[in-house]
């Protein structure tokens, strides 16, 4: 070996390594049988390889198909100026009917039901006109831009959760549907996707008022018999078999006072007739000391407590509401045992903050020495106004409790003990570093404008069903082998060559997209067959370049230096306008449209290094070896290409005519459902369905007299094999 082409083969075979290195997991899971990865999920490795293969689409693998419906009756409710009874009346009028007709479409509803009660919308949303049909306009449109934020929040939560190539798409007026390629963790994302991610800063009430209105709703609930029949729904699984544990039974003075000395009390499952006819909301609740504390199984009751009408009005008075904190802990009971416990506070009814005035949220663990340390947290920095605002606040309450609340419900309400001035702040109370994380994408991604609920969960399965993928990849196998020979034949030892670094591009573009954690997809496919094309255009140019350079008698070693050099500004030429092409797909586009714009980036920047580097230094090798002989780059042609030149032209003018011609008469090209629309449908058999037979079934369809082939639209399982999802694109003559 030449030895000033050492360090060329060492950096060769260094990234050759460290390909193989990346590409090997996902070589490995893709053999595991299915016995293989239960005992390595036992072991915990699995987690370890998924984390270094290439993950596969929606469109190759399947994933999880949820259908996100948006609250448009708590939007409204967010909306309203003012609410009333009768107003409240009129949106859980509404609410009941959509329950009963849940295709019904909203705005008709409430039309329909404002007119019933005569209510005049003008009082509630002065804003927005002065006409109940004007109110009515400006409320849609109201909904239909709330509902456009929410596919733009969601779009981004997904990203930043780290599922690439989502479909995020609405269907109706009021649903989206969202299909995640490969989750494995749909608890998690279920999580992410309903999370309103409201955070707000709320002032606690002293203790004295929070005694006083406990007073108040014990007094107005005294002696109704309604509230016996909620406490006993509370928890009905313990009904029949109660089990006696002590526990501590407080007065409404014990909970904010000083605990005097009592016997243990049995109350776990029952609660004494006496002192619950004399306290029916406190003797639900328990002290903790600086709060007070629900257990598990009076949350029903205390929640349904609450609600009621003359409970809301005495809190109205006093200007408070309570909240739950997030999630229950176990505290220890008199008898030794544990009880779980919510923390419920009273706090003002209108909060002092938003998570508007968030510019950046960071999870990160606690620091030593802080009384978080190791702790998942969340640090929060304010904008401008949201630090002024934040001063003000905590310099004039010093000494009382802010509660963080996220989704309506207390994370944490620690005391303010000084002024607290740039707008830094933290949240705690996680139960993990991934819930933090989370907490935080959805902080960063913004609150969404209304909640939404998920009304449909089921796991899919490849959108372009296994007949699709399995002839896509024998097209894709039969292509590249046809290059391959093409190459061979036609160069000989320098297709050989060639070919070498063709498979070497391609292993270490899959390998770039294992280290990436990209999602590879069928548009990423796609770019992955175009950087072959072009890889292999670029050795094409410069073996001719080789060969024009060895018919002037030059040497292997100066036609080498000489072909590439002068082929080097066509290829980079060519190569640099589709690279600023990837960047500029990638910067703007979304799901697939970034993961084709990803593959093809790195396809290009690696192409240029197997093309220009590795095959350059493998032909140095070799004229090394051959001295001053000559080098048969390609035998000489017997097709006289330039003298076919004029017919060449001609025939790719008429061809070029051709397909403008082929457009004009189809009014353009067919967009696919993607981009125009179309209909959804999802058929449940009674019999488990070959895709094939459907496909052959949809080959010919009538509709009004006009004949359809369905057959290449989107047909997939999902669910099960008896269920279908079929995709169909709308055009004009449809």
């Amino acid at each position: 070996m030449n030895s000033k082409l050492t360090p060329r083969f060492l950096i060769i075979g260094l990234v050759l390594i460290w390909a193989t290195w990346a590409i090997w997991p996902t070589f490995q899971y893709q053999n595991l049988s299915d016995t293989e990865k239960e005992s390595l999920r036992q072991e915990g490795k699995l987690v370890q390889i998924e984390s270094r293969t290439i993950k596969q689409g929606l469109d190759l693998k399947g994933g999880m198909y949820i259908v996100l419906e948006v609250n448009l009756p708590i939007l409204l409710e967010n909306l309203a100026e003012n609410k009333d009874s009768k107003f409240n009346l009129v949106i859980a009028s509404v609410q009941d009917k959509l329950i009963q007709s849940p295709e019904a479409d909203f705005f008709t509803l409430f039309t329909s039901v404002t007119k019933e009660n005569n209510l005049k919308l003008s009082r509630y949303y002065y804003d927005y006109g002065s006409s109940n049909s004007a109110i009515l306009t400006a409320l849609g449109e109201e909904a239909e831009d709330a509902i456009n934020r929410v596919l733009e929040i969601l779009q981004n939560r997904i990203d930043q959760f780290g599922v690439a190539e989502p479909t995020i798409q609405k269907q109706g007026n009021q649903r989206i549907i969202v299909e995640l390629a490969g989750v494995q963790d749909s608890e998690r994302a279920r999580t992410l996707l309903e999370s309103t991610a409201l955070l707000e800063f709320y002032l606690v009430k002293d203790v004295t008022i929070t005694n006083e209105i406990m007073v108040k709703i014990d007094q107005a609930l005294k002696g109704d018999e309604s509230i016996a029949a909620i406490t006993k729904t509370a928890s009905p699984e313990k009904i029949d078999e109660p089990e006696k544990s002590d526990d501590e039974t407080v007065s409404v003075s014990d909970l904010f006072g000083e605990t005097e000395n009592s016997e243990s009390e049995s109350d776990a499952n029952a609660i004494e007739e006496a002192q619950f006819a004399d306290r029916p909301f406190s003797t639900l609740l328990r002290n903790l000391g600086q709060s007070i504390g629900v257990p598990e199984k009076n949350v029903y009751a205390v929640k349904k407590i609450l609600e009621r009408p003359e409970v809301q009005e005495k809190l109205a008075a006093v200007g408070g509401i309570f909240l739950f904190s997030h999630k229950a802990e176990e505290y220890p009971l008199v008898d030794g045992t544990v009880e779980s416990m919510y923390s419920l506070y009273l706090v003002e009814d209108e909060a002092e903050l938003t998570g508007g005035v968030v510019d950046e949220a960071k999870a990160n663990l606690g620091q030593q020495g802080s009384s978080s340390a190791g702790q998942p947290i969340v640090n929060l920095s304010m904008n401008t106004d949201g630090a002024r605002k934040w001063s003000i606040v905590t310099g004039s309450n010093v000494g009382r409790k802010v509660a963080l609340v996220l989704d309506k419900k207390v994370h944490m309400a620690p005391n303010i003990k000084e002024k607290i001035s740039g707008g830094g702040t933290l949240i705690e109370g996680f139960a993990n570093i991934n819930e933090a994380k989370d907490i935080a994408i959805v902080l960063r991604a913004g609150a969404l404008p209304a909640p939404v609920d998920i009304i449909e969960e089921r796991v899919v399965g490849p959108s372009l069903g296994a007949d699709s993928i399995r002839r896509g990849t024998q097209s894709v196998l039969i292509g590249l082998a046809l290059v391959l020979l093409f190459m061979m034949v036609y160069y000989k030892m320098s297709g050989l060559i060639a070919n070498f670094a063709l498979i070497w591009n391609i292993i270490l573009v899959l390998a770039v997209l294992a280290s990436l954690g990209a999602t590879l997809t069928l548009p990423g496919i796609a770019g992955l067959i175009l950087t072959v094309g072009m890889s292999i255009d670029a050795n094409v140019i410069i073996f001719e370049r080789i060969r024009e350079e060895l018919r002037k008698g030059k040497t292997n070693r100066a036609a080498i230096d000489a072909g590439y050099s002068r082929a080097l500004t066509t290829i980079i030429d060519a190569n640099i306008t589709t690279v600023i092409a990837a960047l500029v797909l990638y910067q703007f586009g979304t799901g697939p449209i970034r993961g084709f714009a990803t593959v093809l980036f790195w396809g290009i920047v690696i192409s240029m290094f197997t093309a220009i580097f590795l095959t350059r230094t493998i032909f140095k090798s070799f004229a090394s070896k051959s001295g001053q002989g000559k080098m048969r780059i390609v035998q000489d042609s017997a097709l006289d290409f330039m003298g076919k030149s004029r017919m060449a032209s001609s025939l790719s003018i008429v061809l070029i005519l051709a397909g403008i011609i082929s457009l004009g008469l189809q009014n353009g090209p067919r967009l696919s459902i993607d981009f125009k629309g179309g209909t959804h449908v999802a058929v449940r058999y009674t019999e488990n369905m070959d895709i094939n037979a459907i496909r052959g079934a949809m080959g010919t369809v009538s509709i009004e007299g006009q004949s359809f082939n369905f057959s290449n639209e989107e047909i997939k399982h999902f669910g099960s094999q008896k269920e279908v999802s079929i995709r169909i694109s709308h055009f004009d003559n449809e």
